[in-house]
């Protein structure tokens, strides 16, 4: 991956140091905003945890509705925002419509941004508060 200098003002008798930053290009950091954005909204984000801690690891419309005390339009259109930018997917059963989480797309994502911060992490946690992000690389 090609890196760039970058200094800041500690180091050295210039007062400045030299230090490698990776370079990313526009597109992914467009892409990483709209996704980080798609995140932000803690609708989203709830339907995010439960579709991944559900036990069959796919939960009805009806249940998101009951679980986030909202109306079905409104999951609905949190569910296409999520569809569309591919991190969960739908399955149709009669009239009824079952959404998962897409888990490789996720890892995928985790590795773009890890990648993009340099070296690819083994065995790393990163904690935010109560929640734990695990990578142990692939």
């Amino acid at each position: 991956m090609a890196k760039k200098p970058a200094t800041n003002g500690n180091g050295n008798g210039n007062g400045k140091v030299e230090v490698l930053a990776p370079e990313v290009s526009d597109q992914s950091i467009r892409e990483l905003a709209q996704v980080f954005k798609l995140l932000s909204d803690e609708t989203r984000l709830r339907i995010l945890f439960y579709l991944a801690l559900s036990e069959d690891g796919e939960l009805h419309v009806t249940e998101l509705c009951n679980r986030l005390g909202q109306s079905q339009p409104a999951v609905s259109h949190h569910l296409a925002l999520l569809r569309v930018s591919s991190l969960i997917e739908s399955r149709r059963e009669g009239k009824h419509n079952f959404y998962s989480v897409r888990t490789e797309h996720f890892g995928d994502l985790l590795l773009s941004l890890f990648s993009a911060a340099g070296e690819t992490p083994k065995n790393k946690k990163y904690r935010f508060h109560d929640f734990v992000l695990n990578y142990t690389g692939a």
